[in-house]
């Protein structure tokens, strides 16, 4: 993915299914999608203060890296191609060789495997009320390709975020946004099962956004960091209107993060900070500017209508595609080229 952009292609799957999206990866002929350069924001006037901008050493985004690495690892494992097939690739390496290229084009396990071990199910969650997959399923990979570009993602994204918010924030953004995505996904999408971390790395990029906005107005390079992550956040949502993309699971991790980063990014006034040196009656009773507290309120309500509401419609076995007839769209856009008819 582009830093957030997931591509997959179609593999054989169990019972209804047609194919896999993997959240992330890339696409044959494509190649692997530019990562988004957004310049580094500068405070207006007091530069980089330490109080308004703290920096934590970040060691939750590598642990995250090291347990996607060690869940693929042990996902070839239990696939044991050799033990199936005479068509696996790199067969050298024993049982973590991986699938045939026509079954796995990302290098990786079959899709029996994935569904095994957890990926994303609208059968298996509704019906057989396995809700947990909408968790397990953002730790699992489709492939080598999928796991590598999904994991610079992170690592460029995540490790810049959780040294300037602390590990508690970003990690409450990346497995909300996570199952944001899942959830989303879930409602739209019932015949592909999916996996990766699409969804909460448009998580961290929604929350990027976020944080921009509610600090508009201490930042001085604003409008070209704001530009350039717009410019980013359309790319990448173009391309997963692509075929076999789960884009619901990035539109629903984008929303989430986008949310949560109102709710848990604010940064003080520079007023406040500067309060111990202000005069007794000069000094600020607020923390935070009126308008961060609006955003604060709407993001918190929107975003507990919208987990409430997405999930009682998801356990009623409701489609989304029924309520919202033009959403299909959103994951794949029909041309002359290709038919959205199976996705």
């Amino acid at each position: 993915m582009s830093v957030v952009d997931d591509m997959e292609n179609q593999m054989p799957a169990k019972h209804h299914h047609q194919g896999i999206r993997s959240r992330g990866g890339e696409q044959d002929g494509l190649g692997p999608s530019p990562r988004p350069v957004v310049p580094p924001l500068v405070y207006a006037e007091f530069g980089d203060d330490d109080e308004l901008s703290p920096q934590w050493t970040s060691w939750l985004i590598p642990m995250f890296v090291v347990a996607n690495v060690i869940v693929f690892f042990a996902t070839m494992s239990v696939n044991n191609c050799p033990q199936h097939s005479k068509h696996c690739v790199a067969r050298f390496l024993g049982r973590f060789s991986f699938e045939h290229l026509r079954d796995n084009p990302l290098f990786g396990p079959s899709s029996l495997t994935l569904e095994k071990l957890g990926s994303l199910d609208w059968y298996r969650v509704v019906e057989k009320h396995q809700a947990w997959r909408l968790l397990t399923c953002i730790w699992l990979h489709a492939g080598v390709i999928h796991l590598a570009i999904n994991m610079l993602s992170i690592v460029f994204m995540g490790t810049r975020l959780e040294q300037q918010f602390g590990f508690v924030r970003i990690g409450v953004i990346y497995i909300m946004s996570g199952m944001g995505g899942s959830i989303l996904s879930s409602l739209f999408i019932r015949n592909d099962i999916s996996v990766g971390a699409s969804g909460a790395l448009f998580g961290l990029l929604g929350s990027m956004l976020s944080e921009l906005l509610t600090n508009w107005t201490i930042y001085s390079n604003k409008i070209a960091a704001f530009l350039t992550l717009l410019f980013v956040i359309v790319i990448n949502l173009g391309i997963g209107s692509l075929p076999y993309v789960d884009n619901f699971a990035h539109v629903g991790g984008f929303l989430t993060g986008f949310f949560l980063g109102f709710l848990l990014m604010a940064r003080p006034q520079f007023k406040w900070l500067a309060r111990q040196h202000m005069p007794q009656g000069r000094r600020l009773t607020s923390k935070y500017k009126p308008y961060q507290y609006i955003l604060w309120l709407l993001s918190l309500a929107l975003l507990i209508a919208g987990f409430v509401v997405a999930l009682v419609l998801l356990f009623k076995a409701e489609d989304g595609n029924d309520h919202c007839h033009w959403c299909r769209y959103l994951s794949c856009i029909p041309t002359s080229r290709w038919s959205c008819d199976s996705v």
